[in-house]
């Protein structure tokens, strides 16, 4: 059976302090009666005094209080009766009832909706991206109500609607995505959990929007607030980061030093300081890149003879 879609009504109560004032006025007026209906021995008004005295005390439960960024959602003997959508101090239908789905097992007493931004901390989880490996995400949502009435109608609990999911929306978004690139010659525009995490918070925003939009509930933002492989793989991938450094270091370390040595030998055949023959300036170029790019210091030699010998 396809459930009934309610469109939120606004309603604009009578004045509350008006009403309580005529509400005492009226249950004074009925201690009259009744003390005039007892001094006259006139049976017809003190049971109108009675009556009064008893029911006009009821009208009290019609007596609603909204406070800022709060709404109250009213039904009427299991029928939607309006919603209260500003604050004060107001009279309602008193056999009409208000409460907060959010409270299971307490819908009989008045409640009201709060419209305010709130913070859902949706914790950590483990996903897999889109290569498989397993990582652990976490993210924190801002959102509020936007629509009371569809959040008290449309769904059992809001506030637990939002929370699964949200678990699906960042689960169904990190798997569209790598962690980090695999492949240094990848195209740089390619996204990636760690390197656009602004970008995927945004996709994540937009499809968790669309799914509570049901609920009546708006997303403000989401943000990522931990990010990281799992235990069982996070040893591997930082040895891979760790080679990924030494060899990109390493390389910068062997540009510099083939750039230094060629200076070397170009400086010294442009002064003619030493004519080198071929096999020379390869035992040369040798030995100082041995120098330049080797991770300990070098140690001299001393050579007191000719240098062809």
């Amino acid at each position: 059976m396809e459930a009934k879609n309610i469109e939120q009504k606004e309603i604009r109560p009578i004045n509350g302090y008006l009403m309580l004032i005529l509400i005492v006025a009226a249950w004074v007026c009925g201690i009259g009666i009744l003390m005039l209906g007892a001094r006259s021995s006139n049976g017809i008004l003190i049971g109108v005094g009675i009556v009064g005295i008893i029911l006009i005390p009821f009208l009290c439960y019609g007596l609603k209080i909204v406070n800022p960024n709060e709404a109250m959602v009213l039904t009427l003997f299991g029928n939607y009766y309006g919603t209260i959508l500003k604050e004060g101090f107001y009279f309602v239908n008193p056999f009409s009832s208000s409460f907060n789905p959010t409270e299971p097992g307490k819908s009989g007493i008045k409640k009201t909706v709060s419209l305010k931004s709130v913070t859902l901390n949706n914790g950590i989880q483990k996903v897999n991206d889109v290569l498989g490996n397993p990582v652990i995400v976490g993210a924190v949502v801002i959102w509020k109500v936007a629509n009371p009435t569809k959040a008290v109608f449309n769904v059992e609990n809001y506030s637990e609607f939002l929370s699964i999911q949200t678990d699906s929306t960042i689960r169904n978004i990190a798997m569209m995505y790598p962690y980090d690139l695999v492949d240094d010659d990848a195209a740089d525009s390619e996204k990636t959990l760690r390197g656009s995490a602004q970008e995927i918070a945004e996709s994540m925003k937009d499809e968790l929007a669309s799914r509570v939009t049901v609920a009546g509930l708006e997303i403000e933002e989401i943000r990522i607030t931990h990010l990281s492989y799992a235990e069982e793989i996070a040893a591997a991938m930082l040895q891979r980061q760790q080679a990924t450094a030494i060899i990109a270091a390493r390389q910068k370390i062997v540009e510099g030093a083939v750039s230094m040595v060629k200076m070397a030998i170009d400086k010294l055949g442009e002064d003619d300081i030493v004519l080198l023959d071929e096999e020379r300036k390869a035992a040369m170029v040798s030995n100082l890149l041995v120098v330049l790019c080797s991770g300990k210091d070098a140690q001299p030699v001393v050579n007191s003879g000719s240098i062809y010998q």
